[in-house]
């Protein structure tokens, strides 16, 4: 890619990204919050924004990439439009997630990792979501559903169009 043809993030992302490091004594912890905002108005965080908010940060972009990698709610490959990330961690497990994950497998008719045909949902295992106390539960978007039951399934999906 030449220079003329370099990816830019927006201005208001490169906005929230400034502000967000000001916050801080260097700038590379801002690179979680950068990754955030960029990946909201992309939906997803492509090799062309890890470039690009690394020359922002003043960073390598291994390091952006690194923590993209990390964190399980930053997406490196594109992702539908309703992202369901199902915790399948120990309390999930033990209070049903297996059954929740099957029974969104097979209403979807795909298996983690894959974007229904529709591209409006993208099914992903998410070892901890934090919410224990509320088991099982799944994120769509940036949405918590704890307490989940297989007879509620339909009405949540319902609600993302």
């Amino acid at each position: 890619m030449n220079e003329d043809s370099e990816f830019r993030l927006s201005d208001s992302v490169i906005l929230k990204i400034e502000s967000e490091a000001d916050k801080y004594p260097v700038r590379k912890a801002a690179v979680k919050s950068a990754l955030r905002y960029a990946q909201a108005e992309h939906g997803w965080i492509s090799q062309d924004i890890v470039a690009a908010l690394a020359r922002l940060l003043n960073l390598e972009p291994i390091e952006v990439f690194e923590v993209a990698t990390f964190y399980d709610m930053f997406y490196t490959s594109p992702v539908g439009r309703h992202p369901i990330r199902v915790c399948t961690n120990i309390s999930c497990l033990l209070r049903g997630s297996t059954g929740i994950a099957n029974r969104l497998r097979e209403d979807l008719a795909i298996d983690f990792g894959e974007t229904s045909s529709d591209g409006r949902f993208t099914l992903l295992e998410a070892e901890c979501l934090g919410a224990c106390g509320g088991a099982p539960m799944m994120i769509i978007d940036d949405d918590y559903h704890e307490d989940l039951q297989l007879e509620k399934l339909d009405s949540i999906l319902e609600s993302y169009p």
